[in-house]
């Protein structure tokens, strides 16, 4: 394609006829020449708005996008409503691109159901690989707030599904032929799989229905850099038992063929929440057919230890992501 705007045909072909998912609140929306979306909210409701940009892979980049957007309105305890994008295409991208690219992009929203309320798509030099931004927008009654500052000494500490999910499918579905020559077919395709359980939405809606304190969502710098953004958000301590910290023997295995920690690999899917009922959440989240590890404790003061058996150690800020390393 030609560097620049995208023309008004193939936007209206291969964007805008790939957007179906409808929201009420959405007044106006997605449309050639429409710079802004307009939505109503009731008096007692506030807005929440995140973005994030897709940069590390290529590779399934639409269902990625959407997810580690709405992953952080979720944490926050608001239900996501709709999203705006922007696309930045290389010179060498094929209009099948951009088709494929909207095709995930609005099967990961209607699975959510979030409206794709508009936004930019472009060609440029200035990148090599297609990125993706995307801005989403949620609605939250103004009672449920929830923030990554919450935690209080004496919560609980859970994370939800298993670490390394987001990093483990990119580097199983990016370095595929290395894992095969070492691994059996069967875990690498399973491996690729662990993007099917990138959603937290299911864990925020019950954490915030069992009064959770805090929530934050693992991403880049893994559960490592989670918990440090956690306390240090909330200004607390944190004792974590690592052994308790939930990880797949895939993830292990990719990571330790890598030489990567999978303490600190990109792990969208997990979800850290901080509880003064920590045993009754895990109770509720198990109810809701959602796997979560008790791992650990929040404490007054400034000392955050991972506990490893008789093991002490001290956490440190968030590193450069060991997905980097790999890709």
């Amino acid at each position: 394609m030609k560097i620049g705007k995208i023309p008004e045909n193939v936007l209206k072909r291969s964007v805008f006829k790939q957007i179906h998912t409808k929201r009420e609140e959405v007044i106006l929306g997605a449309g050639v020449g429409e710079d802004c979306a307009a939505i109503k909210l009731s008096e007692d409701e506030m807005f929440v708005i995140s973005t994030d940009p897709v940069t590390g892979t290529a590779t399934d980049i639409g269902h990625l996008a959407i997810h580690i957007t709405l992953n952080d309105l979720a944490s926050s305890g608001a239900e996501p409503v709709g999203v705006m994008l922007t696309l930045l295409l290389p010179e060498q991208a094929q209009e099948a691109d951009l088709k494929k690219m909207m095709g995930q992009i609005e099967q990961a929203c209607a699975q959510a159901k979030v409206q794709i309320m508009g936004g930019h798509t472009e060609v440029t030099r200035a990148v090599s690989q297609p990125v993706v931004n995307v801005c989403g927008v949620g609605k939250v009654k103004a009672s449920k707030l929830i923030s990554t500052a919450g935690a209080r000494p004496g919560d609980d500490i859970l994370a939800s599904k298993w670490i390394g999910l987001e990093g483990t499918s990119i580097i199983a579905k990016e370095k595929e032929q290395e894992l095969s020559q070492h691994y059996s077919p069967k875990l690498v395709q399973k491996a690729q799989k662990f993007d099917q359980y990138l959603s937290v939405l299911p864990e925020a809606a019950v954490a915030v229905k069992s009064g959770v304190s805090a929530m934050h969502d693992v991403t880049e710098g893994g559960i490592f850099g989670a918990l440090w953004e956690l306390a240090e958000s909330s200004g607390v301590g944190l004792e974590i038992d690592l052994k308790k910290i939930p990880v797949k023997q895939e993830t292990i295995e990719v990571c330790e063929f890598f030489g990567i920690n999978p303490y600190e690999l990109i792990s969208s899917g997990c979800m850290l929440m901080a509880s003064p009922d920590g045993n009754t959440l895990l109770r509720e989240l198990d109810k809701a057919g959602v796997h979560a590890s008790l791992i650990g404790k929040a404490t007054a003061g400034n000392d955050r230890v991972l506990l490893n058996q008789e093991e002490r150690r001290f956490l440190e800020p968030p590193k450069t992501d060991e997905l980097y390393r790999v890709l």
